[in-house]
């Protein structure tokens, strides 16, 4: 099932084309039709297990409520395995990870993907298996893993390119064009775009073939935008929403139009960047297009605010607020009015049982009471043996403190730990040489938004037990974590040899970690990209808190530090002029300069990164 793709910053608008029982042109409304038929005539039940698949696979290709497109393809997919039809099943996992996609459940989506993917390649369905790597591209690129996202569009075109598929490899050329897009990598995307128009053209289905053509040149348009080539872009994309509107793809023509106000945004005419966000808006309000309505009302706003009027923007922003939040109330008055549905079902039988509930704790409750009876009588036995009962007693305290004496060295540094038992307090101490390291994740907040919080907390705690046993490795210390930043130094509580490089080989080798764990496919934790700066200079380190207790450091150096991880870049470990200068002297590290890059607060500072030497 391929698939086109319209592309408005770094939200994506997906158009799914079918081949089967309605034309692409035909709309949402035709599905709905063709999948409430199908689904009165599977209740019928004449037909036998061959018909019923049959039915199956095609009602879970047609129906556009994802809930039921979700119990339809499980339906399938077990109905497929116990007549052992290959296709089917295949069929079943796409559309359960095609719903799973569309509910927003991304992780469940890849699975169901990749089941799909070995069928196909266990069976040499080469077709399917092109398709169900195009799914997978796209679903990564919703996760914002570009990496992923372009190995499987790359190998779903080398498939592609090796069959006679010419829609299918078009779709894919332009899906890949428009991730290129994203990255800005735009003479690659202007390339595929160009490729993918060639062969629309050429396509005998003449609403095909136009439609193909209209999104093709909408997106050559964006990257003439990009690029700066205003009259280019504004050629191409009006005559995409030309075409678009006449085929009744809304949602397309409202991110063209709110291109085009961004063209006559950059041309200074701010008057015309107006009048086409007003239409992008108006058409949005009128076919009722949810995330195209918010973006038009904030788009208007900051249009309004950049003429300098204030009451409009304020206006505008305030509709955007408005319409969010009305939004966000319907879906919980849907949700809420389902549980109440829910819990009616269920009102009944907890009618019926609430009584014998009650009879069973009574009978509980006496049987504690007589329980309680017992163990008190057993207890002032035992009581009356005096010295046994001290001796215990002391063994139990003896017990706790050495717990709360353990409990602190992992909180705290052992001479730390010593002088804050002994003296109740620890006094702060300055450190003249100390390398801080902090890492921070790229992408964390829209990761984190797909992943349920256990599964968030389960993928943090993953990584930074494993940065825990690096720190550990090189006898550096661990300072804390702050949400998905993690931070630790070497040279104190007490100096060690080369701590430098120790920290930087820390620092090497957690983004080497990161990286690894991304590339692997096997587990279904979070794919973090990770960022690694190090500075080195004088620090004080403290004890704060008097319940909770925390070792922390504060000084300029520690500022620098977060700054040299804010400037590096995805996967690399980016150190100060200080650090570099005591890293050189070692074999071991290439250092690249970076010249004097703007750090946030403190001006320009010479940069450098520091990498293995080959």
């Amino acid at each position: 099932m391929p698939f086109f793709k319209s592309l408005y910053n770094s939200r994506r608008a997906y158009l799914i084309i079918g081949f089967f029982a309605c034309s692409i042109f035909q709309g949402y409304s035709q599905n709905i039709k063709v999948s409430d038929s199908l689904e009165r005539e599977l209740k019928k039940g004449n037909y036998d297990k061959a018909g019923e698949l049959e039915l199956l696979r095609l009602i879970s290709s047609e129906e556009t409520d994802y809930d039921k497109q979700l119990t339809y393809s499980l339906q399938l997919i077990v109905l497929a395995k116990e007549l052992k039809d290959t296709e089917s099943e295949f069929s079943g996992y796409l559309q359960k990870g095609n719903a799973y996609q569309a509910k927003g459940d991304l992780t469940k989506a890849l699975e169901s993907y990749f089941d799909a993917s070995k069928i196909a390649k266990d069976n040499k369905y080469i077709d399917r298996e092109a398709d169900v790597d195009l799914a997978i591209a796209g679903t990564y690129s919703i996760m914002g893993d570009t990496d992923s996202s372009f190995q499987y569009y790359r190998e779903s075109l080398r498939i592609l390119d090796s069959i006679n598929e010419p829609l299918s490899l078009a779709s894919a050329q332009l899906n890949f064009g428009d991730e290129l897009l994203l990255v800005k990598e735009l003479d690659s995307a202007l390339y595929y775009f160009n490729k993918s128009n060639k062969i629309f053209k050429g396509l005998d289905d003449k609403d095909t073939s136009e439609f193909g053509q209209a999104l093709n040149l909408g997106n050559i348009g964006l990257v003439y935008a990009e690029k700066g080539d205003n009259e280019k872009a504004e050629e191409n994309i009006n005559r995409a929403i030309e075409v678009l509107n006449d085929f009744g793809d809304y949602p397309s023509v409202c991110v063209y139009l709110s291109a085009m106000s961004d063209v006559y945004t950059e041309k200074g005419q701010s008057r015309k960047a107006v009048d086409y966000a007003k239409q992008s808006l108006d058409l949005a309000l009128k076919h009722g297009l949810k995330d195209e309505i918010g973006q038009g009302y904030l788009k208007l706003s900051k249009l309004y605010e950049n003429r300098g009027n204030i009451n409009k923007a304020y206006d505008a922003y305030k509709n955007a607020i408005e319409y969010r939040d009305s939004v966000t109330n319907i879906t919980e008055f849907q949700r809420q009015n389902k549980m109440r549905t829910d819990d009616a079902v269920y009102d009944e039988v907890v009618a019926r049982q609430a009584q014998e509930k009650v009879n069973n704790q009574q009978k509980i409750i006496i049987g504690l009471v007589v329980l309680g009876l017992l163990i008190i009588g057993f207890l002032a036995v035992k009581f009356l043996k005096q010295s046994k009962v001290l001796e215990k007693q002391k063994g139990v305290i003896e017990y706790e403190k050495q717990r709360s004496e353990e409990l602190l060295t992992n909180i705290l540094p052992e001479e730390t730990a010593e002088e804050l038992k002994e003296h109740g307090s620890v006094k702060a101490k300055k450190f003249d040489n100390v390398s801080v390291l902090f890492t921070d994740f790229k992408g964390f907040t829209s990761q984190a938004s797909l992943l349920s919080p256990e599964d968030l907390v389960k993928s943090i705690d993953y990584y930074f037990s494993k940065f825990d046993e690096i720190v550990e490795k090189y006898k550096l210390e661990k300072i804390k974590t702050i949400g998905d930043a993690y931070m630790c130094a070497g040279g104190l509580p007490h100096h060690i040899d080369h701590q430098a490089a120790k920290v930087a080989q820390a620092g090497l080798e957690i983004a080497d970690f990161v990286k690894q764990t991304k590339r692997n496919l096997d587990h279904t934790l979070a794919k973090f990209d990770i960022r690694v700066g190090i500075h080195t200079g004088p620090v004080v380190a403290g004890v704060v808190g008097t319940k909770k207790f925390q070792y922390d450091i504060w000084g300029d150096a520690v500022n620098i530090a977060a700054r040299m991880e804010s400037s590096s870049d995805v996967g690399k470990v980016n150190v100060s002029e200080n650090t570099y200068k005591l890293l050189k002297e070692y074999d071991m590290f290439e250092l690249t300069s970076r010249g004097a890059l703007e750090a946030k607060g403190k001006g320009k500072i010479e940069m450098y990164f520091v990498d293995y030497k080959d």
